[in-house]
């Protein structure tokens, strides 16, 4: 994970995550982007659904701090937010295991009709959890519908956050996924 394209998305990421801005990344950011995502979807986090969606975050706050050791306070810098978010990911598993079950649940959770699908406003209302212009969002999404169906299906989201994290293709469904780099 040492390409320039990667290192961009995952500085991206590690600002949509600093929630406070304070150049840390702690437990308390990551959750507190799921609590916004359930807001916005009108969840609650003892439901299925949202235990479900916090359990997946809670999951990617252990491995990251496991993977990094910590420093001593629970806060992740970007120098170490990259370097923990490329060793979890160095390997297709650690995805499946660590980062598939909270990606599933976003996106289904986002699936808000059980169709199968995450539509244009379902998705706007995901990435405004990020902090993602809505112009941006819009060319995400354009990006992921490839058959232009109006549709994103839950498995090809999952799979958009996969390539986001892991690929080194400009030309890859996720290298938008969060907006412009």
């Amino acid at each position: 994970m040492s390409t320039e394209l990667l290192k961009r998305k995952l500085d991206h990421a590690f600002e949509h995550l600093d929630a406070n801005g304070n150049g840390r990344v702690e437990r308390e950011d990551l959750l507190g982007l799921g609590a916004l995502i359930m807001v916005g979807f009108g969840e609650s986090p003892t439901s299925a659904a949202g235990s479900k969606l916090v359990h997946g975050f809670e999951s990617i706050w252990r491995a990251l701090s496991a993977d990094l050791g910590g420093d001593g306070e629970g806060a992740i810098s970007p120098e170490e937010f990259r370097t923990g978010m490329s060793s979890v990911l160095s390997e297709d598993e650690r995805f499946d295991t660590v980062f598939r079950p909270a990606a599933e649940a976003v996106a289904e959770l986002c699936d808000t009709d059980g169709d199968g699908l995450v539509e244009p406003a379902e998705f706007r209302l995901l990435l405004s959890a990020f902090g993602t212009p809505h112009d941006d969002v819009d060319t995400a999404f354009d990006r992921l519908d490839r058959d232009r169906d109006r549709g994103v299906s839950v498995s090809e989201l999952v799979e958009a956050t996969r390539a986001y994290y892991t690929s080194a293709d400009p030309g890859s469904t996720g290298d938008r996924l969060r907006g412009s780099l």
